[in-house]
């Protein structure tokens, strides 16, 4: 819990930073985020994978490098790093050089062969993968008040807001380029630390490919009112600053894409990626009752990742890097092959 004077005036930016990074902050805290919400990678273990099958087409087109990295930004507890590792062939897992990076310690029982780290390594071949990453860096919240002026929202540690000083300069310029707010009471979360975080994590990724998966909005459906609000113990509450919840806002994932990349929904990419939630034939369940049953959980599971109004529309943002122009479009061309309905943008 932190303990910032109640009384204290700051952006959600800081207080948020605070309750959930600071030393006593949620992201602190031992039971680590799987203890109060539920993400793709604890909601079933095809998720990883198809973030496996995603490695594999990454080492395929980089040529099947001596050592192939996968980086999990915001690890959590490690649950994704160990998955993908599990389910990788045997011949890519001999190469693989997985990566954990999160601020807690390293938990106990995690595979030896997963490395724990509070950055990401510089320079890696291979895939760096933010699964729900950038709606925990925190930003700033603005709100058009009376006079018409979009302002800086502050907040005390009680949850308490008022209305600041007017948004200016380059926050200013990035509302009116990504998020025009126009009308009293709309309010806004400025992009710029998530755009800026971004960047610097694809920035360490020397030839590959990296992806940040997201609630997300674009250009042409801000939501009105934003997105800012809390979880624990696995319901949605008010965003309170006080290190007692999560602090989280969907992410302008077009605003953080640089040149050459490309958005898709997460029940596209999991389809073509070999989760589509299909039933089994019923003719199973008579010849072998016990595939059958297994069949139809897997169903389910990948129901789950791909539901409408839920995980399955979830953003993903795919960014090449240091490859041919046509690389992004071979790999997709491998993940959209045959897939109904594409939704990519």
């Amino acid at each position: 819990m932190v303990h910032k004077a109640s009384g204290e005036w700051r952006g959600w930016r800081a207080a948020a930073e605070e309750a959930l990074y600071g030393p006593g902050g949620f992201y602190r805290r031992p039971e680590g985020p799987a203890g109060h919400f539920r993400t793709s990678v604890h909601a079933s273990p095809l998720f990883a994978a198809a973030v496996a099958r995603l490695l594999c087409r990454v080492d395929e087109a980089l040529g099947r490098p001596a050592e192939l990295a996968f980086v999990d930004m915001a690890a959590g507890r490690g649950e994704l790093a160990a998955g993908v590792l599990d389910a990788l062939p045997p011949d890519v897992a001999a190469r693989a050089r997985p990566y954990a990076v999160e601020i807690a310690r390293r938990p106990e029982g995690l595979d030896p062969r997963v490395e724990w780290l509070g950055e990401p390594p510089k320079g890696i071949t291979g895939l760096l993968f933010a699964n729900e990453w950038l709606d925990n860096v925190p930003v700033e919240v603005a709100e058009v008040g009376p006079d018409g002026v979009p302002r800086l929202v502050l907040v005390r540690e009680d949850g308490t807001e008022r209305l600041g000083e007017p948004v200016a300069g380059a926050q200013a310029r990035w509302l009116e380029r990504w998020w025009p707010l126009s009308r009293e009471g709309a309010r806004a979360e400025i992009g710029i630390p998530r755009d800026t975080a971004w960047a610097d994590a694809v920035a360490t990724v020397g030839r590959g490919l990296a992806v940040a998966v997201d609630y997300a909005h674009h250009a042409d459906a801000r939501p009105p009112f934003g997105t800012l609000t809390g979880f624990r113990s696995g319901r949605e509450t008010a965003p309170v600053p006080d290190g007692s919840c999560d602090i989280t806002a969907h992410v302008a994932l077009d605003a953080c894409a640089l040149p050459g990349a490309r958005l898709l929904t997460q029940r596209t990419a999991l389809r073509a990626l070999g989760i589509t939630g299909a039933r089994p034939p019923l003719t199973l369940a008579s010849t072998d009752p016990t595939a059958y049953v297994h069949a139809l959980a897997q169903a389910g599971a990948a129901a789950e990742l791909n539901a409408p109004g839920g995980l399955g529309d979830f953003g993903w943002l795919l960014q090449p890097v240091g490859m041919p122009d046509a690389y992004l479009g071979d790999l997709l061309g491998k993940l959209l092959v045959d897939v109904p309905d594409h939704e990519e943008h």
